[in-house]
């Protein structure tokens, strides 16, 4: 089955644009558009797609707004790819904070944009590059330092968390520390539970504002 993506952007060149790379794609396929974040939910509900590629910033409802609304209304949600101008833009950090799985720039070449998607949809590994971290990591805070420290992560446990925070899939962690990509599997999904992480995300974000990791 074809990945489903639905746009959303308020701009119709972008939504072209991304449309002509992504239907190039013989595993890819757009199932609707969309030019405001409002329109997103019962889209969402209709086409049921794959990955959402949205626009962080919208003028009735922003690609914040619309994360939240998706993820709290809507059963087994879509992973969320938001697309906006600037790497290090605060909406981009709250966009993730609120459960977006990863980010892609406009300016992206159409492989990034072709491999954001891909990558998203799997859900193995994030798209969490130095800017953001750097941003995840001036959030730091005493509460999320506490949380850390009552998830009680194993060795192996915190070792996973490293390598996730660093972009690495569970097939390049199961090369990275020599064991079963199975058993990877069952520690990341340790390491959701206790962190009470909706995702490998929302975990990432955890270990840079905790102080856990560092963005260099």
């Amino acid at each position: 089955m074809p990945i489903s993506v639905l746009l959303v952007d308020d701009e119709p060149l972008v939504r072209a644009g991304l449309r002509a790379v992504l239907e190039a794609q013989p595993d890819i396929e757009v199932v609707g558009e969309a030019a405001d974040g409002a329109a997103v939910v019962p889209l969402v509900r209709s086409l049921r797609p794959d990955v959402v590629a949205m626009d962080v910033r919208m003028p009735l409802l922003d690609g914040i707004e619309a994360t939240r609304a998706v993820l709290r209304t809507v059963d087994d949600p879509p992973k969320i790819l938001v697309v906006t101008t600037f790497e290090n833009d605060e909406y981009v950090y709250d966009a993730l904070r609120a459960g977006a799985d990863g980010f892609l720039l406009k300016r992206a070449r159409p492989a990034e944009i072709v491999h954001a998607v891909r990558l998203v949809a799997e859900g193995e590994s994030l798209l969490f590059p130095a800017a953001v971290r750097s941003l995840a990591a001036e959030y730091g805070s005493a509460p999320a330092r506490a949380a850390m420290e009552r998830a009680a992560l194993t060795e192996r446990e915190a070792a996973v968390l490293r390598l996730m925070a660093r972009g690495m899939s569970n097939a390049e962690i199961a090369a990275e520390l020599v064991v079963g990509a199975e058993t990877v599997k069952s520690h990341v999904s340790a390491v959701l539970a206790k962190l009470g992480a909706r995702d490998r995300t929302q975990a990432v974000i955890a270990a840079y504002e905790s102080g856990f990791v560092s963005p260099g």
